[in-house]
Formats: C-alpha cells, structure tokens, sequence
C-alpha cells in the first residue's frame, strides 16, 4: 500500500521544530560573531561552540518534525547509530563551512562554504531519513530532493553570510528568524518528496521516537544553557582585536 507523506499530526510540531532552528540560529550567530571579533587563532572554542549550536538546532527541528511524521498502518521506528550519525555530520559541516566561509572575505570562499554546508544539511537530512524503520520502504521524487539540496545550499550560504558577517541584537535575530525559516524550508520540501509504500507487516527494528524524546530535550537544553553562559560572559564589548585569518 503506497501512502504520501503526512507531515504532522498536530500543529505544534512544525512551530516547536521551528522555534528549536531559531534558538540554534541565534546562538550560532552570537558564537561567529565573537569568532569574527578575536580571530581564528583564540576563536576555535567560538567556532566549535557556533557549530554545534546551529548544527544541533537544524538536527533538533528535523527530528522533531519527524515526530509528527506519520504513515497509515505503520510503526515508524530509528536505527540509533544512523540518527547519532545524522547530528555528528550536521555539526562537523556546519563547523567546516563557517571556517571555509571566514577564512578570507572573499565571494569565493563564502560560496563555497555555503555549497559545503549546504550539502551536509542535505546530507543531514536524508541520512536521517534513513535511518527509518518502517514495515516498507520510502521512495523520492528526484525533482523534489533537488530542489530540497539547492534550498539548503542557497540557507547556507545566507546563514553563513550572516553568521560572519552580521553585527548587532537586533540584526542577529533578524538574520536568525530568516535562517530558521529557511531551515524549516529545505526539510519540509524535503518531506514532500517522499513516498510510503508499506507492505501490512510489523517493524521491530530501531527504537521507537518518542525513546529519543527524552535525551533530545536534555541534549538541547544543555547546549542552549551553556552556549548561552558563555554569549553572556563573553559580550563584543569585552573581546580584543581580531587576529589575522
């Protein structure tokens, strides 16, 4: 039996998932922007901190749109390893980007950060996809997916622009409410090109979502706690002059 994607059960999932990329958004611009004041050489701790904070807010809103994700007749369930891995390569592009991206203030290394960035976005996401266990399988439409890859590039390169570049509260969470929109985007047309087909069996393997429920909201609020302790105790008025990239 073949069932098209139904994107979520409620409406609080898509405004939670959505909520979750803009808290990673903001943190992660907060983090670059301290990064571009003192330089690459005493910044690794901010470049580290920006990554795993946009890295973990673009994980934590897929996920949790995932959990509005339902197909009739089927136990949706998650190979633990895939779903770890899918966080990791989120956080380690993002991180990568950024450092290619501000590397030199040129249009060539921000273009290619953005590319970079974008397709382990991509890469995040349908790794995450699968790591789906279903009594079945999914099938994409390739027009779709593209289309998916070429918003998350086109996010990328606009969250790194801004991530490096952008200056100020209020042009932080300006920046950081495009960017989770944009975020929100690439997953959401991700998820129109995906199709169900179940056979009527029962899945045991993987672990059901709402085991990951717990630990996710445990992951991201230290991460936000202390991402955010550090952006308080470390404000642009007390950092020094940026060393050379």
């Amino acid at each position: 039996m073949t069932h098209h994607a139904q994107l979520w059960s409620s409406s609080w999932y898509p405004a939670t998932a959505y909520l979750i990329a803009f808290i990673g958004s903001v943190l992660g611009l907060s983090c670059a922007g301290r990064l571009r004041v003192v330089g690459p050489g005493r910044g690794k701790g901010w470049l580290a901190a920006g990554a795993v904070s946009l890295g973990s807010g673009i994980w934590g809103m897929h996920f949790v749109a995932m959990l509005g994700y339902e197909v009739d007749g089927a136990d949706l369930r998650y190979e633990v390893a895939l779903t770890a891995l899918s966080w990791l390569l989120a956080v380690v592009v993002v991180g990568v980007g950024m450092h290619v991206a501000g590397r030199r203030d040129a249009l060539h290394h921000l273009l290619g950060g953005g590319v970079l960035a974008g397709l382990g976005v991509a890469g995040m996401h349908y790794l995450g996809m699968r790591a789906i266990r279903l009594p079945g399988s999914l099938s994409y439409d390739p027009a779709v997916v593209a289309l998916s890859v070429v918003i998350a590039v086109v996010a990328a390169t606009a969250a790194l622009w801004a991530t490096l570049r952008v200056r100020g509260r209020v042009a932080i969470t300006g920046a950081a409410l495009v960017m989770a929109f944009a975020i929100s985007a690439m997953h959401y047309t991700g998820m129109e090109a995906v199709t169900a087909t179940t056979d009527g069996t029962t899945s045991t393997a993987g672990v059901s979502s709402s085991a990951f429920v717990l630990p996710l909201i445990v992951g991201l609020t230290l991460i936000i706690l202390l991402v955010s302790f550090a952006v308080l105790m470390n404000t642009l008025d007390d950092v020094s002059t940026p060393d050379r990239w």
